[in-house]
């Protein structure tokens, strides 16, 4: 007996000194300066302001629903939720969230520019609203259920705004998208034609208006976003359930029957509801939608076999393309002249250009999913360029050139959180 016991102390002794997988990345994780490097950086960046970056006078609420969480690190909670309530101040009579706000001494009208909302309520801002773009409501919802669960203010919820509670207005919103936004035919929520989670239409040389011109589409960006602040809006008014989960269950399972493409194992770009505006020949089904596909996991929808697809996908369209990230928004893009915006060329601005605010969001969710080393290898050029290129750029050329703000708040907020689930992985696991 004495003999047994002396072998399995010694076989225990030499299996804890093994060091597993796990445990190796977990100490490279640790000891990732870039991860310090760029935690630091994005702090600096976002004590500066709530703007989306250095290049834009608005706040606009599906940037500041990816950096609020950051913005908690420096700001008082009184002042994120400031801006929260600029936004519900704000709100449509019809329940709609605008797009953004700007102070109304800064709203300057020009001939075909923004056309300036304004409220009783509000005497400070006015906002605007991108028509074409069907994630305001459901960007709201998600800012404050990650501003309530960051700072712990369920008072929040039942602080008024006019005649409403903010809880009220979260339900509000979702109801304008049911009511306004809303194809019976498909169960899912609809918007103008754009390239993926993008906001500019095809038609129109600016392409933020709904126009006679506009082609109405069913697209996976729009209602994995709703799936996810249907989830927020239940978590945070139970008594909500009721009514919405039923509404929740079924658009998750619309969103797959109609848009995800068995057979390819992708997401299908565009479901029309009144015919394409591109050439017959075109076989828009070529094209993978990075954003989209991101965001659709972060809803829940695609299994864990699903999840390595799409990001083998990804790698080979990095790899096709020569871009620098899975941040890539799209492969192949659409061909010259499809957009009338003229920054939408192939591989320009949200048309194949790579952006680092949706490709942290899919570390995040690899992370989440337990692909850890495959998401710890693919953060790596982004990590890389902000010290490359000594900011957070709004996006890059397929030659990693960066273009637009060079302090896009978005993405600094998205790989801060991506490093903070690194460290929490690593701590688990070191």
């Amino acid at each position: 007996m004495k003999k047994i016991l002396i072998s399995l102390s010694v076989l225990l002794s030499a299996v804890g000194c093994q060091t597993s997988p796990d445990k190796e990345l977990a100490q490279t994780i640790k000891q990732d300066n870039n991860f310090k490097v760029v935690k630091e950086k994005a702090l600096e960046v976002v004590k500066t302001g709530f703007n989306a970056g250095d290049g834009y006078g608005e706040v606009w609420i599906r940037d500041y629903n990816t950096f609020i969480e950051l913005s908690a690190e420096v700001f008082p909670q009184e002042t994120l939720k400031e801006n929260l309530l600029v936004f519900f101040r704000l709100q449509g009579d019809d329940g709609n969230i605008i797009d953004g706000f700007i102070p109304q001494s800064k709203a300057v009208q020009t001939e075909g520019g923004y056309q300036y909302i304004y409220t009783d309520l509000e005497p400070t801002y006015c906002g605007h609203k991108n028509t074409v773009e069907t994630d305001h409501e459901t960007s709201m919802v998600q800012a404050v259920y990650k501003y309530i669960t960051k700072t712990g203010d369920k008072a929040f919820l039942k602080e008024m705004v006019g005649d409403k509670t903010v809880a009220e207005r979260l339900e509000w919103s979702m109801e304008f998208l049911l009511n306004h936004r809303w194809s019976d035919e498909y169960g899912l929520i609809w918007g103008a034609t754009t390239a993926d989670w993008g906001d500019v239409q095809h038609c129109h040389p600016w392409g933020v208006y709904i126009t006679e011109e506009t082609k109405y589409c069913l697209d996976i960006y729009d209602n994995a976003m709703l799936v996810i602040a249907l989830d927020n809006m239940m978590e945070l008014v139970p008594a909500t359930k009721t009514k919405w989960q039923s509404i929740r269950d079924n658009i998750a399972a619309n969103t797959m029957k109609y848009l995800w493409d068995e057979q390819n194992q992708k997401f299908i770009p565009h479901v029309y509801l009144d015919g394409s505006p591109f050439p017959a020949d075109f076989d828009e089904n070529q094209i993978f939608y990075h954003g989209g596909t991101t965001i659709a996991i972060e809803a829940g929808l695609l299994s864990d076999a699903q999840i390595k697809v799409s990001l083998d996908k990804m790698i080979a369209n990095v790899k096709a393309s020569g871009a620098g990230s899975i941040g890539l928004t799209m492969y192949p893009p659409y061909p010259e002249g499809y957009f009338e915006n003229k920054g939408m060329y192939p591989y320009g601005y949200q048309n194949g250009g790579d952006w680092t605010w949706f490709g942290a969001r899919m570390i995040q969710q690899l992370v989440r999913y337990g692909f850890v080393k495959e998401a710890y290898e693919q953060a790596q050029p982004m990590m890389q360029r902000v010290i490359d290129n000594k900011g957070f750029f709004e996006w890059y050329t397929v030659e990693n050139k960066p273009e637009g703000s060079g302090t896009f708040r978005g993405s600094a907020g998205v790989l801060y959180k991506a490093i903070e689930l690194f460290d929490q992985w690593a701590e688990e696991n070191r």
